[in-house]
Order: structure tokens, then C-alpha cells, then sequence
């Protein structure tokens, strides 16, 4: 019995260990995004973020179907190959979704580039947003090919490539928006003069900011390109020495494609299309009760540019776990071992939580202090405050059911993570209209809509995952103690803010309470046993911070 526990211990070791490296380069990523949005709030305003968020809604939507499931698939087809000896057949794959990518891509960009003007002006009703989705458009196609490259090297469980060309990805995103907004907004603001329009400025600005995005995806791209050069000299000598025999037709490969992708597409796009369905719907209902294109702009342009850009920060581990836990789980399955399928999920879930919720009662205890030392708004300080207030749960359950979601795919679970997308979203969607409509709740009918809309989806994904592999989450490390040592985290953070508030400045203040709350966080964790001796011991410096609660008499 000994040997299947080994090996699952080490499967689960190698997801961490995997999905750590993707995690600290997605978090270091959403930081360089933080750090340069706000510079891009103050250059393009709140309107104008509300037309810079448009646009990338919808070319996110646009990359859902045209290639965004691509990586995923990949890796989840490779893997099984891999796993049997089967290198050419796993090679055949990735060729094969690369002209998927390409000719998706190809006819993706197009319609965009084309139809730009009836989709923000009928769909979005923002019209200016416009200029920004139609200067995205090739990064359609340049992002298909990158995400296929990235699901080559996910495929032999390696993270490392795609962690490097995303941090890359992101310092030449955050350095060419930046350039490209300063540059078109003055444009804009020229023609806004000629012709009348106040919009133009802001929209044109928008527009010279999604050229970011294009350069760093581009960019991505080549970095992809060279690491999968240099790593094909060794793979040709593993494609020789496949001896299997055992060869696929590039028809059974595409139709292995397309079963595979068809199902996540649809999930992924399900799960997602609700941020531009609410903005639609938003948009639509605050149109209908006299608040003109600019007021609603503004509302959004807080939302979508300071809360869900910090929203996105601990959002991002949940995200970046999922493609380390596909494959693993892939493996795992196609092996019959079910106890590494269940250790898998129990570490990922546990992980996934030990961080995410102290971030979200963080973020509310400190909305308002954080919203002011990164943004340095000139008004809409509460609605920024209350929005940070009201959207913590909104962050651990979606970094709760993007992480399901991606335990049910790798378990083989394609269809069911659809169902239950399908199912949220018509909740979701009726939930939003109500509160807009009946209860005038304004922006915060978005926020408690998308509460239902994930938690619904947690729950049907795990009565799935329990009765598929008889597993239920163990909830005490997982779930109270964090919970609890955040609730004590957050009142200890917020009063310190107010203590040292009284000697210093906002920012100061505001980033000693941070340091205070990680501290408090982090005794309340191990004093509450949701951290063991030995797991702390696998972090970097395990050992001194294990002495330094041994001094505390915290630990053993």
C-alpha cells in the first residue's frame, strides 16, 4: 500500500509545486497590472475605463470561443498520451490544434475588426468602445497561437514557460497602455474639440491602451516560439524513440479536439459572459431610468476599473491552479488512482482558500484606504469603498468555483461544469434584472447577482466531485479557520489604520494595517491549527518562521 500513497503524494507535491510557480507569476503579473492601472485610471478617468473595460470584456468573450479552451484541451489530450507512452500521438495533438488556432483566429479577428461598431452600440450601448475592441482584433489570432504553445508545454506538467511569457507579457502590456493612452487620449481630446463630442477624448484613449495587449501578446507569442525551439531538440529524440506503435489519424485527433474543447467552451464562455451581460443589462435598466451614457459610464468604469482590478489579484491563484490540477487529475484518472485524484483536490481546494479569503476581508476592511492610496480619486471614494465592502464574498467564491470547475475537467467532467454554468446564469440573470429593476440597487445588484451566480456553481461542482470520486471537503482547515483568522485579521487591520492614521498619512497608514493584518493572519492561522508543522516547513524559510512560533508557544 505503501507505493500508490507515495506516488499520490508526489503527484500532489508536483501540482503545488507547479501551481505555485503559475500562482506567484500570475499574482506578480496582476501586481505589474495593478501598479500600472492606476496611472491608466488617472490618464483615461472612470468613463474612459469604463470604454477600456468594454472592449477587453468582449475580446475576452471573443477569445473563449476562438481559442481560449485551447490550452486546456491540449494539455488535458496530451497528458493522457504522454501518460501511455504515446509521444507521437501527443505531438499529433498539439499540430493539429494549432491549425484549429490559427483558422479560428484568422476568422475571429475579422469579424471583430468588422462588426466592432454593432456589437458596443447594440449590445454594450457604449458606442465609443468601438476603437478599442477593433484595435484588439489581431490579438485574436496572435493569442490562439500563444495559448496552443502554452498547452504543449502544460501537457508534460511544465508551468514554467507559461509563467515566464506572462510575466513578460505583462511588464511590455503595462509599458505600451500606458504610452498608447497618454498618446491617443490627447488625439482624442483634439477631435473632441472639433467636433463637439466630450466622449472622444476618453474613448480614444481607450483605444491607444488596448494597443498594449496587441504588443504584449505579440510578444508573448516569441517567447513562446523560442522556448519551444529550443525544447524540440530533446522532444525529436522522445518522438524517435516511441516505439508504441500505436499512431492516430489527424481526423480521430481533431475529433478528439473538438469533443474536448466544445464542452469548456461553452462552460468557460457561460461562466464569463455574465460580466458582459451585466454590463448590458446595467447599462440598459440605468438608460431606461434617465441616467445618461456618461453617469453610467462613470458607475462602471469604478467597478470594472478599481474593484475587479483588484479583484483580480487573488482571483488569479485560483486560476492558475486550475491548468497545474488538469493534467495531474488526467493522469491520475487514466491510471485508476483515485487516492492522488483526492489528494489533488483536497490541496488545490485548501490552498485555494488559506489565501483567498484573508485577501477578500482585506480588501473590505481596507477598500476605502487601499481605493485612495492606489487610485487618488478626486470623488466617488464611498461607492469605490462600499463596492470593495460588498465584493469579498464575490472573490472567494469565484476563486472557489473557477477552481471546481477545473478539478471537474481534469476528472474527465466536461459537460458538467456547462450544466451548472447554464444553470447560474439564468439565476444570475434574473436575480441582476430584479434588483435593478424592482429593487434599485444600482451597481450593488451586480455584485450580490454574481454572489448567487458562484455560489450556485460551487455547490452543483461539488456534489459532482463527491459523488464522482467519493470525496467531500474537509471543512475545518479548509473553510472555518481561515475564516475565522481573517475575521480577525480584518478588525485588527482596520483598527490599526485608524491608530496610525492619527501620526501618519493614508498610504502609510494604510500599508502598515496590511502588514499588521498579515501578521495577526498569519498567528491566528497556526494558533487555530489550519497550518501544520510540516507544512509550513515545505514554504521558503519554513524553518525560521516554524522558530519563531515555537517562541511565540504557538507551536511545538
Amino acid at each position: 500500500m505503501s507505493k500508490p500513497n507515495d506516488k499520490s503524494g508526489g503527484m500532489t507535491k508536483a501540482v503545488l509545486v507547479q501551481g505555485t510557480i503559475l500562482a506567484a507569476a500570475s499574482i506578480i503579473a496582476k501586481i505589474i497590472g495593478l501598479i500600472y492601472r492606476i496611472p491608466l485610471t488617472n490618464i483615461l478617468g472612470d468613463d474612459g475605463n469604463s470604454y477600456y473595460s468594454t472592449a477587453n470584456e468582449i475580446y475576452s468573450i471573443i477569445l473563449m470561443v476562438s481559442s481560449f479552451s485551447l490550452p486546456l484541451a491540449v494539455s488535458k489530450l496530451m497528458s493522457e498520451r504522454l501518460h501511455r507512452g504515446y509521444t507521437r500521438s501527443a505531438y499529433k495533438v498539439f499540430l493539429c490544434a494549432m491549425r484549429i488556432a490559427v483558422m479560428a483566429g484568422v476568422i475571429l479577428a475579422l469579424i471583430t475588426y468588422l462588426f466592432a461598431g454593432i456589437i458596443t452600440k447594440n449590445v454594450m450601448n457604449l458606442e465609443y468602445a468601438k476603437y478599442g475592441l477593433r484595435v484588439l482584433a489581431p490579438a485574436i489570432l496572435i493569442f490562439a497561437i500563444t495559448g496552443t504553445f502554452r498547452g504543449f508545454f502544460q501537457g508534460f506538467s511544465n508551468m514554467v514557460p507559461t509563467a515566464v511569457s506572462q510575466l513578460i507579457e505583462q511588464v511590455v502590456n503595462a509599458a505600451v497602455s500606458l504610452y498608447g493612452a497618454y498618446v491617443m487620449v490627447d488625439y482624442g481630446r483634439q477631435l473632441a474639440k472639433e467636433r463637439g463630442d466630450d466622449l472622444l477624448g476618453p474613448s480614444w484613449g481607450a483605444a491607444g491602451a488596448t494597443f498594449g495587449t496587441v504588443a504584449s501578446v505579440t510578444v508573448a507569442m516569441i517567447v513562446m516560439m523560442i522556448m519551444y525551439t529550443a525544447f524540440f531538440r530533446k522532444f525529436r529524440k522522445q518522438l524517435r524513440e516511441d516505439h508504441s506503435g500505436h499512431r492516430e489519424s489527424s481526423r480521430t485527433i481533431y475529433r478528439a479536439l473538438i469533443l474536448t474543447i466544445l464542452p469548456i467552451v461553452l462552460s468557460t464562455l457561460v461562466y464569463n459572459i455574465s460580466n458582459v451581460l451585466d454590463q448590458g443589462i446595467f447599462n440598459a435598466v440605468l438608460k431606461s431610468q434617465g441616467y445618461t451614457e456618461k453617469q453610467y459610464a462613470t458607475i462602471w468604469g469604478i467597478y470594472s476599473g478599481k474593484f475587479r482590478v483588484l479583484m483580480n489579484v487573488p482571483l488569479s491563484l485560483a486560476s492558475s491552479l486550475g491548468p497545474a490540477v488538469v493534467p495531474s487529475l488526467t493522469a491520475a484518472i487514466a491510471s485508476g488512482d483515485k487516492k492522488g485524484a483526492v489528494r489533488t483536490v483536497h490541496s488545490s481546494t485548501r490552498y485555494t482558500m488559506i489565501i483567498t479569503i484573508p485577501c477578500a476581508l482585506g480588501m473590505a476592511a481596507l477598500g476605502g484606504p487601499i481605493i485612495e492610496m492606489l487610485f487618488h480619486p478626486k470623488n466617488g471614494v464611498p461607492l469605490s469603498a462600499g463596492i470593495m465592502q460588498a465584493g469579498a464574498l464575490v472573490i472567494i467564491l469565484y476563486s472557489l468555483s473557477t477552481l471546481t470547475t477545473a478539478i471537474l475537467q481534469g476528472l474527465g467532467k466536461l459537460r458538467e461544469p456547462l450544466i451548472h454554468n447554464v444553470i447560474a446564469l439564468v439565476i444570475h440573470t434574473v436575480a441582476l434584472y430584479i434588483m435593478l429593476r424592482v429593487q434599485n440597487l444600482n451597481i450593488y445588484a451586480v455584485l450580490y447577482s454574481n454572489v448567487i451566480f458562484a455560489l450556485i456553481v460551487c455547490v452543483l461542482n461539488a456534489l459532482k466531485i463527491q459523488r464522482f470520486i467519493f470525496y467531500r471537503q474537509e471543512y475545518r482547515k479548509t473553510f472555518i479557520v481561515p475564516a475565522a483568522a481573517s475575521i480577525i485579521m480584518a478588525f485588527a487591520a482596520y483598527l490599526a489604520y485608524h491608530l496610525f492614521h492619527i501620526l501618519a498619512g493614508n498610504s502609510v497608514s494604510t500599508i502598515l494595517a496590511i502588514l499588521v493584518g498579515m501578521m495577526v493572519y498569519a498567528i491566528a492561522l497556526v494558533a487555530f491549527k489550519g497550518l501544520t508543522k510540516e507544512e509550513i516547513l515545505k514554504f521558503p524559510k519554513g524553518q525560521l518562521a516554524v522558530r519563531l512560533f515555537q517562541k511565540l508557544g504557538l507551536m511545538r
